[in-house]
């Protein structure tokens, strides 16, 4: 019977090459829809797998260029109880380079505090250097910087020579290369000359990276460090949080153009209230700082995908629909023209049964092969797109991604094959035979 079928369809090629062309088609188009929340995924896990400590930034802010919290928290932040190093780290956007306006793929001017950077386990950045040195001690104050490589390609600049970021000349000392979108996108300084650059308020940072010590539960840690400065008051600034302030879009809008917090408004429309002993205010209950681990970043990530999965399903819908209808169609119009081959096989022993068995392998057929040709099309647009955008795109066709295009083509071929193998099945031999 599968010699028949396959017969049947190479004896109408162009009908059955139109089918397959219209299911491969859609399975490619999803294929390469779901490579983005796949892509998103594995950058996401591949990303905070170089991250192992926790990120401290302010309650509410989605990332830490939207945070501002207050310096002098770093000393008690370092004294909780499985903290080993805390290091300050300033973020703001990068508009120009070398005369260029960047806008996408973003870039970030990161600064940190050198001597405890120097004294974590893990560099990060400094564990991916691929020339040059990481920055030391002598490059305190100075214009010193790292960059990622995607940004010295860009800019034709090599270690040793001089680039221009916002109107700075910076000392290209170390290229660094992590291999994530997320992290390859830095120009790292010490956080003196950020706060030069960007004047950013004196008082103030973007967030705070805690190292732990080696097998602490860094979710105990993290609520340690939430419930120390719980109903603290954060004092407004020019690059406002997204929970206190009066104008939150003032101060993303000052956030991107890469201004930051500026002290001459520091404290500007607000006053810090008294504190109490120990530190704290009698002012509300809700701690004004939240602490991210790698986990909870992914987690947060996967939210995302999942709400951009069911917006791609409802996308992915539409294509396979119409690929569904062109296999009705194309199965109607063959039982169509076989009626008399029907009548025929009936009169010869075969059952009803046995025609839509047949029918139905056809379907299944031109589902197989759509969703093979399907899948391995969607799988190559990936890797081409991948390979032309680098810096801005991460797809991922998993295997088991394809996997499942091929079965769910080969499922949606079957299906759309039943209403004409039932069509087939339910004529009788005579009554087949008197049609044709």
């Amino acid at each position: 019977m599968h010699r028949f079928a396959l017969g049947n369809l190479l004896s109408r090629p162009v009908r059955s090459a139109l089918s397959i062309l219209g299911l491969s088609v859609a399975i490619g188009g999803m294929v390469g829809l779901f490579s983005i929340a796949g892509g998103i995924s594995e950058l996401v896990a591949g990303t905070f797998s170089l991250v192992p400590g926790l990120l401290v930034q302010q309650q509410g802010a989605p990332v830490p260029i939207f945070s501002t919290l207050p310096s002098d928290w770093e000393r008690e932040i370092a004294a909780i109880e499985g903290v080993t190093v805390v290091n300050a780290e300033i973020l703001t956007r990068v508009n120009v380079i070398e005369g260029r306006q960047i806008i996408s793929p973003p870039r970030f001017l990161l600064g940190f505090d050198i001597p405890s950077r120097m004294r974590l386990r893990d560099s990060i950045y400094g564990d991916y250097l691929i020339e040059g040195r990481f920055l030391g001690l002598a490059d305190q104050g100075t214009m010193n910087c790292l960059v990622s490589r995607p940004i010295a390609k860009k800019a034709n600049r090599a270690v040793g020579e001089t680039i221009r970021v916002n109107g700075n000349d910076l000392t290209i000392v170390g290229i660094y290369e992590c291999g994530s979108m997320l992290l390859d996108c830095n120009v790292l300084l010490d956080i003196a000359a950020v706060r030069r650059i960007s004047r950013y308020d004196p008082g103030s940072v973007s967030c705070f990276y805690a190292e732990t010590a080696p097998g602490v539960d860094q979710e105990a840690v993290s609520r340690r460090i939430e419930e120390q400065f719980r109903g603290r008051p954060i004092r407004q600034s020019a690059g406002l949080s997204l929970l206190t302030g009066a104008n939150p879009l003032a101060a993303i809008f000052d956030q991107f153009n890469g201004t930051g917090p500026r002290s001459d408004s520091a404290t500007s429309g607000s006053t810090t209230p008294p504190e109490t002993a120990g530190g704290r205010t009698d002012g509300g209950s809700e701690s004004p700082v939240e602490v991210r681990s790698a986990d909870d970043w992914a987690q947060r990530f996967d939210e995302f995908t999942g709400d951009l999965k069911l917006f791609l399903s409802i996308m992915t819908a539409v294509g396979v629909s119409i690929a569904v209808l062109s296999i009705v169609n194309t199965m109607l119009m063959s039982v169509t023209e076989r009626t008399i081959e029907f009548g025929i096989l009936r009169a010869n022993g075969w059952t009803r049964r046995n025609v839509m068995s047949l029918v139905t392998w056809e379907s299944a057929v031109l589902g197989l092969v759509g969703g093979v040709l399907g899948a391995a099309g969607g799988w190559g647009v990936v890797q081409v797109l991948n390979r032309i955008w680098p810096e801005r795109l991460h797809l991922h066709a998993s295997p088991g991604l394809l996997a499942f295009a091929v079965v769910f083509s080969t499922f949606l071929g079957m299906l759309g094959g039943l209403y004409p193998a039932w069509r087939a099945a339910r004529m009788s031999p005579m009554e087949a035979i008197r049609r044709g």
